[in-house]
């Protein structure tokens, strides 16, 4: 599943589509060791780019360039940011047993 241009996606989104809920460290490792991946798409919690120095302003140059506002320093998550739960359909249903007959009064 790819996060699309001009859309963004928390650390801990990303670790809780997983199946990973609580590992948005991991999710930070896994960007860093792993190539080819819209790492820039990927911002902390509250839309704050977390990256510090150089690699903070590419992010911010990188997300600006496809369309993605700002608030201060922080990106207009209401606007952008990117639902797995509407990519995939909605919430999953679960299944339900089946109804039971009731019995009937002679």
């Amino acid at each position: 599943m790819k996060i699309p241009r001009g859309q963004v996606s928390s650390y801990g989104a990303i670790a809780k589509a997983a199946g990973f809920p609580g590992a948005a460290r991991q999710v930070v490792w896994a960007l860093r060791s792993a190539q080819g991946l819209p790492w820039h798409r990927v911002v902390a919690a509250g839309g704050r780019i977390a990256l510090p120095g150089e690699s903070g302003m590419e992010q911010r140059f990188r997300l600006e360039a496809e369309g993605v506002h700002f608030s201060g320093s922080r990106v207009r998550m209401s606007e952008h940011e990117f639902s797995f739960a509407r990519a995939h359909g909605g919430r999953k249903k679960s299944a339900k047993a089946p109804a039971k007959k009731k019995a009937r009064k002679k």
